[in-house]
């Protein structure tokens, strides 16, 4: 399912979870295999096709969208954004809601998991607006890591932009997971309140001039710099890794 666009593989895993999934008329479980172009699969009775274009879009999410394609609350989503085009993309990961920015949509399974996975540690930009002055210190502070209740944050680099309006400052930082809200939460944790989180790159891709709201495919030539990233934190994620843990992590991934 995931590979036809119909969902991530965590979704996935919930439909069947759900028993919303079939595979030749029969209830699927977890694990069970299908072969594209000669099983049934079906979701809420729908077929899945198979064999569909793969694209990705990049996405300047506004502040006060939320990073879902509904939402039971009647709040701005991504979903109405993309809801022109031909295809059902999900996003890759998530912008709080009061966070802008880069954000990625795909109906390719298989690149959303490998974009998500904590084991490739996709690195991540944001500038962030504080609510009061910084100075090198502060950013040698978050270039050290952040303590937090659920784990130690840390920052691959961190550099000052200067101030937004007076006394705000502008700081630059790179990570390279994806918990909730971490950001935010890494600034508190240093004495600073958010005023403004936008996310401007994604590993190699950039977000530019794009307008909040707009989108755009990707290049291709973006595609292949993606796509040699995660190659390339594949063998530096092999090469760290016992061969056990390379093992269950190729399963978690399968």
């Amino acid at each position: 399912m995931a590979a036809a666009g119909i969902c991530s593989r965590r979704q996935a895993e919930n439909l069947i979870r759900a028993g919303r999934v079939t595979v030749n008329g029969e209830p699927a479980v977890l694990g069970s295999r299908a072969v594209p172009g000669r099983d049934d699969v079906r979701v809420d009775g729908r077929p899945v096709a198979s064999g569909q274009e793969k694209v990705c879009y990049l996405l300047n999410k506004p502040a006060g969208v939320v990073t879902t394609l509904r939402d039971p609350q009647g709040r701005p989503c991504v979903g109405a954004l993309v809801a022109d085009l031909p295809w059902r993309l999900f996003p890759v990961g998530r912008l709080d809601q009061d966070s802008e920015g880069l954000l990625l949509l795909t109906n390719d399974g298989e690149l959303a998991h490998h974009l998500m996975h904590p084991r490739f540690h996709v690195p991540k930009t944001y500038v962030a607006t504080l609510d009061g002055p910084a100075d090198e210190a502060f950013a040698a502070q978050l270039l050290s890591g952040v303590d937090l209740p659920d784990g130690r944050l840390e920052v691959l680099d961190a550099v000052l932009r200067g101030e937004e309006t007076p006394g705000r400052a502008r700081v630059e930082l790179t990570i390279a997971e994806g918990r909730k809200r971490v950001v935010r939460r890494a600034l508190q944790a240093l004495g600073r309140g958010t005023l403004r989180l936008r996310r401007i790159a994604f590993g190699p891709l950039q977000l530019g001039d794009l307008a909040p709201g707009d989108l755009r495919p990707l290049r291709a030539d973006e595609l292949a710099e993606l796509e040699a990233a995660l190659a390339g934190a594949k063998r530096r994620a092999e090469a760290t890794e016992e061969p056990s843990q390379g093992r269950q992590g190729e399963a978690q991934g399968s």
